[in-house]
């Protein structure tokens, strides 16, 4: 929801970033490399008991996976680097879920839900920008949802500060996504007929 609706407000400082790193000769793919090996140590700081630090490494990923979608779209997309930005992105989460499970072992069965939603929605979301004649800024369709790249950011962030409330808020973020899946799955049957 947040990429969709309020990306528009960050999208110029985002679209100078990728323009200094263009300069600097990096390329899309390259600061995706980079993104997915910052953001996947963030369930190394979780599970060592560094949340700053997991929080951190995690936000910077996120951010350099925005940089690199501008800086694709600003020189040449290609089908291999829409395949590795979505590989790494769920390398990311999977790393702060492992961590989290490694660390709060009470946790797991939640943590396992939310993976299972997790992939579930996420299913529905390449399906439907596989089989789907639109087309939108991005390489594929890019299907909203209440839950987007944001608010799972938001939602691990909580995770991995509030540790106390790790298992209500797991299942918090469980239900959001099986909400996004059901929401993905409607408007496909809309736009798939």
């Amino acid at each position: 929801m947040l990429d969709t609706h309020a990306r528009k407000y960050v999208q110029p400082i985002i679209h100078h970033s990728a323009k200094r790193l263009l300069r600097a000769g990096l390329t899309a793919n390259q600061v995706t490399v980079l993104a997915f090996i910052i953001g996947s140590s963030s369930g190394f700081f979780v599970y060592i008991g560094q949340p700053f630090w997991a929080l951190a490494v995690l936000w910077l990923s996120g951010y350099l996976d925005a940089v690199d979608g501008t800086m694709a779209r600003l020189t040449k997309p290609s089908g291999f680097g829409t395949v590795l930005d979505i590989t790494f992105d769920r390398v990311v989460e999977i790393s702060v879920i492992v961590g989290l499970a490694f660390a709060f072992p009470d946790a797991r069965l939640a943590l396992l839900l939310l993976s299972v939603s997790i992939i579930l929605s996420m299913t529905i979301f390449l399906t439907v920008g596989a089989v789907s004649e639109k087309q939108g800024v991005k390489t594929f369709y890019y299907q909203a949802g209440l839950a987007e790249r944001t608010e799972g950011f938001i939602l691990f962030s909580l995770m991995i500060l509030l540790t106390d409330h790790l298992i209500l808020i797991t299942y918090l973020f469980f239900a959001i996504e099986l909400f996004t899946a059901m929401q993905r799955l409607r408007e496909a049957k809309t736009i798939l007929k």
